[in-house]
């Protein structure tokens, strides 16, 4: 089991920053490759990044792309996400999710990933 803790989100203005923690413990964490997914009230959950296991690749939706950045410190055991320019069309419930760095499937799809937070809420007002 791995168990994941989302931290840093809040309240900001359009064009603001944000950034997201979340803590891993349970199991090696270099072993899993991790990802962050939203969720808007009404929406599906949705792809935003992921890294992989050693931070080597990372993958980003295009709605985000040049302004959200993912990266990991195994040091730690924490996954981050920077969030610039923030835009109201970004606010959701943030999760952190993990899933073995061998195992197949795309990085892209929730159902890929076993192991999630417990989400952080992100609001961006105009």
């Amino acid at each position: 089991q791995v168990q994941l803790v989302e931290s840093g989100g809040g309240l900001v203005q359009a064009g603001g920053s944000l950034r997201l923690s979340c803590a891993a413990s349970g199991r090696t964490f270099s072993n899993y490759a991790m990802g962050w997914f939203r969720q808007a009230p009404g929406k599906e959950r949705e792809f935003v990044a992921a890294v992989t296991w050693l931070g080597g690749s990372t993958y980003d939706a295009d709605s985000v792309k040049g302004r959200f950045t993912i990266s990991r410190d195994n040091t730690k055991n924490t996954v981050y996400l920077r969030m610039n320019s923030l835009k109201p069309e970004d606010t959701a419930v943030y999760y952190c999710a993990a899933k073995i760095q061998s195992g197949s499937g795309s990085y892209y799809i929730p159902g890929n990933y076993p192991y999630w937070g417990q989400g952080t809420q992100v609001t961006v007002s105009s």
